[in-house]
């Protein structure tokens, strides 16, 4: 369809796209500045790959919004690439180009995930476009919450709101590694994902990140994922499917 990324938001008003997606990073205080980049650079390489690009044109529209921003602590959250519509190879690599390239870290603080939540629910809620389908995919290395609302209150009013929750738990060494004292993923499924369909994907090293990254944009860009799964990408290209719980 060829048109640009990064456009003007009152130029895109009312734009129907097949999904509105927003993807929460997270920038915890678990998280350097080194694996910020790290992060930008794995969601960089998947929007640009051609399994993700097939996903997005082979829709009923053949484009979606897509907004990157950072979490911390309550109130600390920071739009780092603003809503972009992706409908092909040039736009996807200006997304990329603005997302490795762009503004330094903002974000500070601990954990506060409800917060995040309501933030993406409010960015949903005022963006310039008209999706089918709106969606938080959150990125987190732990379920816990150290300010703000409780994470499972900001789950339910988003939720009612019509909004799917996705998540990745971040479990690679790159990042922060896996909680000692509980299982990420079933957290996840329990307290932070909801809507139907929503799922959980979790990258166990930093080769497989961009993988799981890929994975997870891919099922959410198809919108058919089965409610609650958990695709567990240990590889490159291997992944398996569990069923924790989810609301």
């Amino acid at each position: 369809m060829g048109q640009g990324a990064l456009m003007p938001q009152a130029a895109l008003a009312q734009t129907e796209v097949d999904l509105e997606l927003i993807l929460l990073a997270d920038a915890t205080g678990s998280i350097d500045d080194d694996e910020i980049r790290f992060q930008r650079q794995g969601y960089a390489e998947a929007i640009v790959d051609p399994a993700v690009l097939s996903a997005i044109t082979g829709n009923m529209i053949g484009r979606i919004a897509v907004a990157y921003a950072e979490w911390a602590g309550p109130g600390s959250q920071d739009m780092v690439v603003d809503w972009t519509i992706i409908d092909g190879p040039d736009s996807a690599a200006a997304f990329a180009a603005a997302l490795t390239e762009g503004r330094p870290r903002q974000a500070y603080g601990r954990n506060a995930i409800g917060s995040a939540l309501l933030y993406g629910k409010a960015q949903l809620e005022t963006n310039a476009f008209q999706g089918m389908r709106k969606v938080i995919d959150l990125s987190a290395d732990s379920a816990g919450n150290w300010g703000g609302p409780a994470i499972t209150v900001a789950r339910d009013e988003v939720v009612k709101a019509g909004i799917i929750i996705n998540g990745l738990a971040v479990l690679c060494r790159s990042c922060s590694g896996r909680p000692s004292s509980y299982d990420l993923e079933a957290a996840f499924g329990e307290l932070i994902i909801g809507g139907p369909g929503s799922f959980v994907v979790s990258a166990e090293n930093a080769q497989s990140f961009a993988a799981a990254v890929r994975r997870k944009l891919i099922l959410e860009i198809a919108g058919d994922v089965p409610a609650g799964r958990l695709a567990r990408v240990t590889g490159p290209d291997r992944a398996a499917g569990l069923t924790p719980p989810a609301r």
